[in-house]
């Protein structure tokens, strides 16, 4: 397994082959949160051109097997809020040192496998570097409490690569106004059945 690292990615047979990882690792997590993770195809080709995003890509015997995007301009990206990064982290926000993960996948037959490690050794170990605040967020379904998860994993990750702090920013969760709660929809059921049966018997 090797990394590399990329920029401007425009080539149409790599986007090709990093979108087929990156399809491959979010299928089992389409029905496991309310949010849409997944981005779509062109959303995605739009990030690995950009060039102030880092896509590491860890390789094994020359096909994509993990990969990340980490934003280094936190404007171009729709999910942070400038004004709150500005405000609390001003100095960071002026030296261009707020990132962002936009994504971290591998694909599941390398799941649990040295391929995340090589992801981190590299990427993390840049950002270790340059002394960034990378900020990243997760789906309940990878992170279910505040405590461990995937949380916890990234940062004993970052940790291999030097020393670090773990901040948390809070948490969105969603709510619905269920208006057909189960004991309404059986009595609607049973309110159709009974006038199907008032026909039938007319």
């Amino acid at each position: 397994m090797y990394i590399t690292r990329h920029s401007s990615v425009t080539d149409p047979a790599t986007q090709q082959s990093l979108w087929d990882l990156y399809d491959a690792a979010y299928r089992d997590m389409e029905a496991a949160d309310v949010t849409r993770e997944q981005l779509f195809r062109s959303e995605f080709n739009e990030l690995l051109a950009d060039p102030t995003n880092r896509v590491w890509v860890v390789r094994d015997e020359n096909r994509p097997v993990s990969m990340s995007l980490i934003a280094t301009d936190i404007a171009s990206t729709r999910y942070l809020s400038r004004a709150f990064f500005e405000r609390h982290y001003p100095e960071r926000m002026r030296a261009g040192l707020v990132h962002y993960v936009m994504w971290v996948v591998a694909d599941p037959a390398y799941q649990g496998t040295p391929a995340i490690f090589e992801l981190a050794r590299g990427g993390l170990a840049v950002e270790q570097e340059e002394g960034a605040l990378l900020v990243f967020d997760l789906p309940d379904s990878n992170q279910p409490n505040e405590g461990g998860g995937g949380a916890e994993l990234l940062y004993r990750l970052a940790q291999m690569v030097g020393p670090v702090n773990l901040a948390s920013f809070g948490a969105s969760r969603y709510y619905a106004l269920d208006f057909a709660p189960e004991d309404s929809v059986a009595a609607f059921d049973r309110r159709e059945r009974d006038r199907d049966e008032v026909r039938i018997d007319a």
